[in-house]
């Protein structure tokens, strides 16, 4: 299936999804409120059955922050990519966890690097950096290390 073929087959179960062109894979934009719902439809829904999430990122714009899901259909052999624009000020989205396993740990460590707060998520707690970095987030852009006095 060409990516113009997805396109068609995704905005007739999800006419609220925006596309971006020039991509490798289909990438689409949506708001943080539809996620739940977009994840949900794109994990059940035969035609898609994008059935692994095998990445889950944040991007920094200092203006604002973009949570980034790599999704796959191991059934279908396609991949699309799903974006949504965050508040800097207060980051937040529903977790996938519960739709994607995967996610858990990938969204913990969002948290903990990027400050994003991923709302029902059963365990949102540091993964990799020890007690007492709770909310220093060092992947922002805004980010001041005192030992190696790194500012972007």
């Amino acid at each position: 299936m060409t990516n113009e073929e997805l396109k068609s087959l995704i905005s007739g179960v999800l006419p609220s999804a925006t596309y971006e062109e020039g991509t490798e894979w289909l990438t689409l934009n949506m708001e943080p409120t539809e996620w739940p719902e977009v994840a949900k439809k794109l994990r059940s829904d035969e035609q898609l059955f994008f059935d692994y999430l095998f990445c889950l990122t944040c991007v920094d714009w200092k203006t604002h922050l973009t949570m980034v899901y790599h999704l796959s259909s191991t059934k279908h052999r396609q991949t699309i990519v799903v974006k949504s624009k965050l508040d800097r000020n207060k980051p937040e989205i529903e977790t996938v966890s519960n739709i994607w396993r995967t996610a858990e740990f990938h969204e913990r460590e969002v948290y903990e690097m990027f400050g994003v707060s991923f709302l029902n998520h059963p365990d949102l707690r540091l993964l990799i950096l020890p007690d007492g970095w709770e909310g220093k987030n060092p992947l922002r852009k805004d980010f001041e290390d005192p030992v190696n006095m790194i500012k972007l």
